[in-house]
């Protein structure tokens, strides 16, 4: 065999065999062990396949069974498109149909703050910039807090909700999670999560602010979210927000979809907006390559613009969201 020969099989195993395991993956919803993370990065299959696709092309002619295996290369490349086609090509909402609907409009943003390591003048600064109605904060440390007082933040939204938890436990500075509002919150439920996750009214709307555990516990990471979901279903909860620790090719955010919640950053047509690791975590590549921070908007709610936000310090950039809340769901009982 040819060392060229050699050559195109190592490229075309090389890309196909990961693509075929996201594949496999995705559509089992696998929720156990390694399974779990190695979903939050199904979008690429699609440059593998593409790359598997102009390989086979290349040599297509030659035989019958490479064309074949061309074709459901295309298959297997159309089925990921339309995974990631909602971010870019959701249904047209038209011209002055969201204001007429809407009674207000709620400037939500969420960042975790990496045990507290984060710039929080920075946070502050893109809070004041964004004119924030509702923050979320996770990983928040007693030093992170008092930095973001120095910084403004107690002054322009003075309501709070949660506390920083430091102690000798390991990961200790991962737990704390606190949303801050302009307007007064409703009295707090926490939500049992290993990390922090709250349930509140805030700005006339049932707020989850959640942080599930991190899929390095596969059995904690599962647990987390049935709860989350739980919680959302007997609380009719209208926002989900925080570092989710999933992608929208994970279970559990599908079946909050199912359940009515839309991500903001789908919902507004906003595109491929990866938030983590923005800190170049994979022996220095340049990030962040997946989305795990999440405003999930439910019925009568509508995500109008969804961006990221760089911040120094932490490993996930922050996301800003301009929700439109229909007027019949504000100051519900």
């Amino acid at each position: 065999m040819s060392v060229r020969r050699v050559a195109w099989w190592v490229l075309l195993l090389a890309s196909l065999l990961p693509a075929l395991g996201l594949t496999v993956l995705r559509l089992g919803a696998w929720e156990a062990g390694p399974a779990i993370r190695l979903v939050s990065f199904t979008p690429y299959a699609v440059v593998a396949y593409a790359l598997a696709l102009l390989l086979l092309l290349g040599v297509a002619r030659r035989r019958r069974a490479v064309l074949v295996a061309a074709l459901g290369v295309v298959a297997a490349l159309g089925l990921h498109a339309s995974w990631l086609a909602p971010l870019v090509t959701g249904p047209p909402v038209p011209a002055g149909a969201g204001q007429a609907a809407a009674g207000e409009r709620v400037v939500v943003m969420s960042s975790n703050l990496l045990m507290g390591r984060a710039d929080t003048a920075q946070v502050v600064r893109a809070a004041v910039d964004a004119d924030v109605d509702l923050l979320v904060l996770q990983e928040v440390t007693q030093r992170a807090l008092a930095g973001l007082d120095r910084a403004g933040l107690d002054e322009l939204l003075p309501h709070r909700i949660g506390f920083p938890v430091t102690g000798e436990r390991p990961f200790a500075d991962t737990v704390g999670t606190m949303v801050f509002a302009r307007e007064p919150l409703g009295e707090p439920r926490p939500l049992g999560t290993v990390l922090q996750s709250w349930e509140v009214e805030a700005e006339g709307l049932v707020l989850l602010a959640v942080h599930p555990s991190a899929p390095t516990d596969p059995e904690g990471w599962v647990r987390d979210h049935a709860l989350l979901r739980e919680a959302a279903r007997e609380s009719g909860a209208d926002l989900v927000v925080g570092d989710l620790n999933a992608t929208l090719d994970h279970a559990p955010l599908r079946r909050l979809v199912d359940d009515g919640y839309r991500d903001a950053v789908e919902q507004s047509n906003g595109g491929w907006q990866p938030t983590w690791p923005a800190n170049g975590l994979f022996a220095g590549l340049p990030g962040p390559l997946v989305q795990i921070d999440h405003v999930l908007a439910g019925p009568g709610l509508r995500a109008d613009s969804a961006r990221t936000v760089a911040v120094d310090g932490t490993d996930h950039r922050a996301l800003l969201v301009e929700v439109l809340v229909e007027a019949r769901r504000l100051g519900r009982s």
